[in-house]
């Protein structure tokens, strides 16, 4: 494979190499690392699809999409900080 280059802000490129050394990576390894550990929308999509699959299979438990946006509320709420209502 070959390999390219990545254009990015000096102070970027420096965060990603004291990220990388404390990990005990090389850069090129940190990235790859960064890049397989994030998953795509369509990957996030194929999970929520499975999950929901087998919470109707196991547990007899149906999310309807308001299920879904309540609960994506609830995490955008809980990371500003602010109280979550009542799930």
């Amino acid at each position: 494979m070959a390999d390219t280059t990545v254009k990015v802000d000096p102070a970027v490129r420096d965060r990603l190499m004291v990220l990388a050394r404390e990990r005990g990576l090389t850069m090129r390894d940190l990235i790859a690392e960064l890049a397989g550990a994030t998953p795509t929308k369509e990957e996030l999509r194929q999970r929520y699809e499975t999950t929901k699959a087998y919470c109707e299979t196991h547990f007899g438990v149906s999310l309807t999409d308001e299920d879904h946006d309540a609960a994506e509320k609830a995490w955008q709420d809980l990371e500003a900080g602010r109280p979550v209502d009542s799930l």
